[in-house]
């Protein structure tokens, strides 16, 4: 199996909507992005699978040495052999892929989040980081493309947050900050419940409405000139805002049961979100 391969396989097990923004991609930029997507999910499994900590940072270490030998020109992993070729065309920085093992290693550091703020540089790492290199690998010409790629990672990230609620607190993580819990009052076990109150819907919405204000301060900031080129953060903005949608529309039961969307939904919303982005307007 080739570099390429193995990324390609990882990208598709996962099931995300990230697979579908791909789509839309010429074959260089679809290999550089899926090889940073597999990337992420291979630094991401090894927190969620390992049940030792210290194991889960030794090897969050071994990516560390990883990611210095893929920029000596010198990468062993099938995932760093594929990004390889795409650093120097893309200019893919080093401290970017340290930034995301760090947001990895603070799942490590914390259970809880006492506040946005901690939280926020949480979704930087995880989020932002992975958006403003994908930015680079869609292609850009103003600057302020960045800012729009930082903020669409903080609302796809804060989205994910809020969907994965209750699974995440069975596994022992809360991500909605602690201080805005004790002001709707509520209690982060009762995340592992199955029980919604209206102190429940009422944090959820807010949630809602911070990622919501994300999305709108993301697409403001993307120039008009760059809009094409970023088809695929557009098309993951659509996906994620439907879900958001639905979510809502589902009272944010979000703890008796999982709300997501279903694969041909995902690929409608992304055929017409690719469609509404015209070449050369």
């Amino acid at each position: 199996m080739s570099p390429d391969e193995y990324c390609q396989q990882k990208a598709a097990r996962s099931g995300s909507s990230f697979y579908y923004a791909f789509r839309f991609l010429e074959p260089d930029r679809r290999r550089a992005i899926t090889a940073l997507y597999a990337f992420c999910r291979e630094v991401d499994d090894i927190v969620d699978d390992c049940r030792e900590p210290a194991v889960a940072r030794t090897k969050l270490d071994w990516w560390r040495e990883e990611i210095a030998r893929l920029f000596d020109g010198d990468p062993r992993h099938p995932i760093t052999r594929a990004l390889a070729p795409h650093l120097a065309p893309f200019d893919l920085s080093r401290e970017y892929f340290e930034e995301i093992i760090d947001g990895m290693q603070m799942d490590l550091d914390y259970d809880a989040y006492p506040d946005f703020a901690t939280l926020s540089l949480y979704c930087y790492r995880v989020a932002s980081v992975v958006g403003l290199l994908s930015a680079r690998i869609f292609g850009y010409t103003d600057r302020r493309t960045l800012k729009y790629a930082h903020d669409l990672g903080m609302a796809l990230q804060l989205t994910n947050i809020l969907r994965d609620v209750h699974e995440d607190a069975v596994r022992g993580r809360v991500y909605i900050p602690l201080d805005e819990l004790e002001r709707f009052g509520v209690k982060a076990e009762e995340f592992r419940s199955n029980v919604t109150r209206e102190a429940h819907q009422a944090l959820f919405a807010f949630q809602a409405q911070r990622a919501r204000d994300y999305y709108a301060k993301a697409e403001a900031q993307l120039p008009e000139q760059d809009r094409y080129a970023q088809r695929p953060g557009l098309i993951m903005a659509a996906i994620y805002r439907a879900l958001l949608d639905e979510i809502e529309r589902d009272g944010f039961r979000i703890l008796e049961h999982r709300v997501h969307l279903t694969p041909l939904r995902k690929l409608w919303i992304a055929w017409r979100a690719a469609r509404a982005v015209r070449k050369g307007r």
